[in-house]
């Protein structure tokens, strides 16, 4: 399915991601941890070609993601969504339209410059928002929301896109436990519900083995463990964090209340192409 071989970044004299080489062979849910530097952020711009590749290949299903140019390489950029850890949503705008921003790659310059889309579009977008549970919010200005209700929305962006694999950059560093929570559960439930890959780079290693299917350590831009979150013992954590962090083997969790379940739909803003 993707495949990472020998993909190599650096900038000037330093080299921020030293020869990654990853198989991943069906859908699944990724953490990638590290301390802060150890070149997971730049790991993923690169497989969606934010940041272009020093050396090695990047290829999903027979494409070869590094060599893409123009349309393609927009295409790819639509199959391989991304979440930012500041959510990078359009403030002022209400939430149903920077849902709708997922559309973009596929919309004219016309229909953008005026705020227009299908009714099928709208419809769809706020299917996907009463999925994560924030279809109330749709007409509310997003800078309106909290931190976690944000990162839902940026979500619900990517899920526009219906992209085959979701990147997760620091998706909860900035959240409170609860929310983090909240939206660590719409991230694995997309995953078995959909069949889709999604790969975090994450903060904690309790994250990591809670959620994750497969647990990508990086030190130093080298990808220096790669296996199972029972594989993750603390041994192997201060390996890839450093001997003098403090680790202990009881995961530590936060009882939080589900997810509200989000009452009627409400729409306004966007503009339906009738």
């Amino acid at each position: 399915m993707l495949r990472i071989e020998q993909l190599t970044k650096t900038f000037g004299r330093n080299t921020a991601v030293d020869a990654a080489t990853v198989a991943v062979d069906k859908p699944m849910m990724i953490g990638i941890i590290g301390r802060s530097g150890a070149g997971k952020s730049t790991l993923l711009r690169m497989l969606n070609r934010l940041t272009d590749h020093t050396s090695g290949r990047v290829s999903c299903e027979g494409r070869e993601v590094t060599a893409l140019r123009g349309a393609e390489k927009r295409a790819w950029q639509a199959d391989c969504a991304m979440i930012f850890q500041q959510f990078n949503l359009v403030p002022r705008m209400d939430v149903v339209s920077n849902v709708l921003h997922g559309t973009l790659n596929r919309r004219s310059t016309l229909a953008t410059l005026f705020n227009l889309f299908p009714a099928a579009d709208i419809h769809r977008a706020i299917d996907i928002l009463d999925r994560l549970g924030i279809a109330e919010h749709a007409p509310k200005r997003a800078e309106a929301l909290s931190g976690g209700q944000q990162q839902r929305v940026a979500i619900a962006r990517a899920l526009m896109q219906d992209p085959k694999i979701i990147l997760a950059d620091e998706p909860i560093a900035s959240l409170d436990p609860m929310n983090a929570q909240i939206v660590m559960d719409a991230l694995r439930r997309i995953h078995e519900e959909d069949g889709r890959t999604v790969i975090a780079n994450l903060h904690t290693l309790d994250t990591a083995r809670r959620y994750c299917d497969r647990v990508i350590g990086m030190l130093h831009g080298r990808i220096v463990f790669d296996g199972t979150p029972e594989q993750l013992t603390t041994g192997v954590a201060r390996d890839i964090y450093g001997a003098d962090a403090g680790f202990s083997e009881a995961a530590t969790s936060t009882a939080i209340e589900p997810v509200e379940t989000a009452p009627e739909r409400a729409v306004h803003g966007a503009k339906a192409i009738v």
